[in-house]
């Protein structure tokens, strides 16, 4: 009687360290959320990697101690998401404080020959935007700070012949500009590339 009583609790032992292993979860799984995330809803503010110093940051730091790369990101993707708004819309009001007057010239430019072809745009964003910082350079009084942004867009074309609708992924390196020295705390879009996804 004592052996088997022995044995049973040998067994029930085996069972939970199998239970205990094999009934855990490894690595991140497609379900899991950032706790009291709610589906559907934006993610959190992009963070720079802690795991390597960026190019450029170092330089910045030095003229502007103020500067971090995470407030940074979290302002360019509500930039990034005005300005692709706006340009669609037309809102010209929006975008002039946000761009430097070359690009403002170039979009007012697109705009317009948009406007005179009868088209409407309108773009929402269908995951939010993924922003990472790329690197930093530091010209005179004048920074420069690259950003890596993938976006998936719903972009809905209304015309003479009905409206049209387009879904794609975009790659793209932005990069935002400041004087250093300026009151105004506000990086300006100086320059848009396509970038590998």
């Amino acid at each position: 009687m004592l052996q088997i009583l022995f044995l049973a609790a040998v067994a029930a032992v085996v069972l939970y360290q199998l239970y205990a292993t094999l009934g855990r979860r490894v690595g991140r799984q497609p379900e899991d959320a950032p706790a009291g995330a709610i589906p559907g809803s934006p993610s959190p503010a992009p963070q720079a990697n802690p795991g390597h110093a960026i190019e450029g940051v170092a330089t910045l730091k030095a003229k502007q101690p103020d500067f971090d790369p995470d407030k940074f990101l979290s302002g360019a993707r509500s930039a990034y998401e005005q300005i692709v708004t706006a340009y669609a819309a037309g809102d010209r009001e929006t975008l002039k404080p946000l761009l430097v007057q070359e690009v403002m010239d170039n979009f007012e430019q697109a705009m317009a020959a948009r406007e005179t072809a009868g088209r409407a745009e309108k773009v929402e964003f269908l995951t939010a935007p993924r922003l990472d910082l790329e690197k930093v350079d530091v010209i005179g009084d004048v920074a420069k700070a690259v950003v890596r942004i993938l976006a998936e867009v719903r972009t809905r074309t209304k015309d003479e012949r009905g409206e049209g609708v387009d879904d794609r992924r975009t790659a793209e390196l932005w990069t935002f500009e400041r004087e250093v020295k300026s009151a105004n705390p506000n990086w300006r879009l100086a320059f848009v590339a396509a970038a590998e996804a």
